[in-house]
């Protein structure tokens, strides 16, 4: 539109200036070398207009005629240029459906219109990929290193060739030296990161963390949480030989992440143990708040040295007032009052949770309580009994492995801050939990009736559990079934255990290994005639935590409804 008014006006112009010219005539005489040329002014105009308008095309001829060949060239040029790109463009489509052989093709077509376009060597490499030919596929990423242009590229290529075939620590090179090349480059800094937590190079994976921050590579808001997952990994590491280190690491990890249970734990111990119990409290207090969890409780209970088990009792009163609403609060309470003896308020603290949040853990405590406070063995077992059918416990589970510590790293994938204190989204499936609730019915004969009938007419044995017995047994804070899977296997989801039903009295001979983990097992040392047959399912374990190493428990005294009775302390079977 711009060009027709452009247009329009210049012969308005042009029509009015000869009409002003046709209006005022004029004659025009030129005298030189002997001729006398006389005119008008308007055929002047109009002559010179002409000759100016011949020049400029016998010029424009003139130049069209020089600039031929080059014109020439520059079309087929464009053509091959042309042909290339449709080449390209085809070949990607090809290389993205899966096409081998249409991508081939069109990467050699494009090789030949296009030798060096860097697109080229990329549909080329994709399509020797998509071949199968890994050979060539190095060889042409290999070959882009040699050009600043497609450096970048080749090292992506070989990167993703190297994590492919299982070649990390090339993988690894290839992903630093992408990073070095070009600090601003995600795929690398983030690459290098993950695999240098999975590789438990926390020292590496700071620095490749901070670098990333600097150039804006990796989202800010979980910056701060995976540095104090790597602080906290440097001070778990150091927490054995070098306390300053760890202290130092621990603290710093706690502040960037106050609910972090693992900095607070190793801080609130390595204080503790200098006689800092105040800075050491606070510490754990700040992450209790946030996140409960029993190795706080733990760590807070025993954070100032020599204290008896009433004064432990005290602190953790103290502990349980701040998040009185988490689950952990009144078993750590009464986990501490069983330890102080005074079982009607450990029995205080359990009773909210008896009706609807009863868990492994609760039910255990509620039969340790029994077996301390009564001795009475068929409340015992009928809390032993619960426990097998209860809800589970919080523990630290990732990617469908339950480990007994927090990790900083999956052990399936390397991801890290993976491991997470909640309640695991699978268990035993139906068939072992009908095998542990078997178990647990074979423990529960133990001391049946016909054991109390004998007990009427004869002394006990060295072989005849007591009620204290039954206190060592269930001497712990939870009961966990033993995991059936290994770090890696596929997860099995979860089924609830069928109740328990108490079956015909055997006689049966406990066996208890006293370890860090103690198993519990049960087998029959005789089969009466009336007992039932021996079930043919495989053993099951039941792990039990063991009591602090300065914590007398439940052998400080007697209780004093029971008889005391020659006992020795069990032996692990042969």
């Amino acid at each position: 539109m711009v060009r027709l008014v452009a247009y329009l006006l210049s012969i308005l112009l042009i029509a009015s200036g000869l009409a002003w010219l046709a209006d005022r005539p004029g004659t025009l005489q030129i005298a030189w070398q002997g001729y006398d040329i006389e005119t008008s002014v308007f055929r002047a105009v109009v002559i010179l207009a002409a000759a100016i308008a011949a020049a400029i095309f016998l010029w424009s001829i003139g130049r069209a005629i020089w600039n031929s060949p080059a014109a020439l060239g520059n079309r087929i040029v464009r053509r091959r240029q042309k042909r290339g790109l449709e080449a390209l463009s085809s070949g990607m489509i090809a290389v993205g459906a899966g096409d081998r052989v249409l991508a081939t093709r069109y990467a050699l077509q494009a090789r030949k219109a296009l030798p060096h376009e860097p697109l080229t060597h990329l549909l080329r490499a994709q399509a020797a990929q998509l071949a199968g030919d890994r050979a060539t596929t190095r060889r042409i990423y290999e070959a882009m290193l040699a050009s600043p242009e497609t450096e970048q590229l080749g090292l992506r290529g070989l990167y993703l060739e190297a994590e492919r075939e299982g070649e990390t620590e090339a993988a690894l090179q290839f992903a630093d030296r992408a990073l070095k090349t070009n600090p601003k480059l995600g795929w690398s800094a983030e690459s290098l990161f993950q695999m240098q937590c999975k590789q438990k190079e926390w020292a590496a994976a700071l620095e490749t963390l901070s670098l990333a921050k600097r150039n804006g590579t990796i989202d800010k808001s979980g910056i701060d949480r995976k540095r104090a997952v790597l602080l906290a990994a440097q001070a778990q590491d150091a927490e054995e030989n070098e306390t300053d280190k760890a202290l130092t690491l621990a603290l710093e990890a706690h502040n960037l992440a106050p609910d972090l249970v693992p900095a607070a734990c190793v801080a609130g111990r390595i204080l503790a143990s200098r006689g800092n119990t105040a800075k050491a409290a606070k510490v754990l207090q700040k992450t209790w708040a946030r996140s409960p969890h029993p190795d706080i409780a733990t760590a807070y209970a025993y954070a100032r040295v020599g204290d008896s088990t009433r004064d432990r009792l005290e602190r953790v009163r103290q502990l349980a007032a701040i998040n009185p609403q988490s689950i952990e609060s009144p078993i750590a309470l009464a986990t501490t009052a069983v330890e102080a003896r005074l079982f009607d308020e450990a029995r205080s603290a359990l009773e909210p949770l008896l009706a609807n949040r009863l868990t492994q853990r609760v039910a255990t405590l509620m039969a340790r309580i029994e077996a301390g406070d009564t001795g009475d063995k068929g409340k015992v077992r009928e809390w032993l009994a619960r426990a097998a059918n209860a809800a589970r416990d919080p523990v630290w589970f990732a990617d469908g492995v339950i480990s007994s510590r927090w990790e900083p790293t999956s052990p399936v994938d390397g991801r890290l801050d993976a491991f997470q204190w909640r309640v695991p989204a699978e268990a035993l499936d139906k068939t072992s939990a009908d095998l542990v609730a078997t178990r647990i019915e074979e423990l529960l004969a133990i001391g049946g009736p016909a054991d109390d009938a004998s007990d009427e007419n004869a002394t006990a044995s060295d072989d005849q559990p007591s009620p204290r017995d039954y206190a060592d047994i269930i001497d712990a804070e939870a009961v966990t079934v033993a995991p059936t899977r290994s770090p890696g296997s596929a997860a099995q989801p979860l089924t609830p255990a069928p109740a328990a039903t108490a079956p015909e009295p055997v006689a049966v001979q406990p066996v208890v290994t006293t370890s860090p983990a103690v198993a519990v097992k049960t087998e029959p040392a005789a089969k009466p005639a009336a007992a039932p047959q021996p079930f043919a399912k495989p053993e099951a374990k039941i792990f039990v935590a063991p009591r602090a190493p300065d914590d007398p428990g439940l052998e400080q005294a007697e209780p004093d409804n029971v008889s005391p009775l020659p006992r020795r302390p069990y032996r692990a079977a042969n």
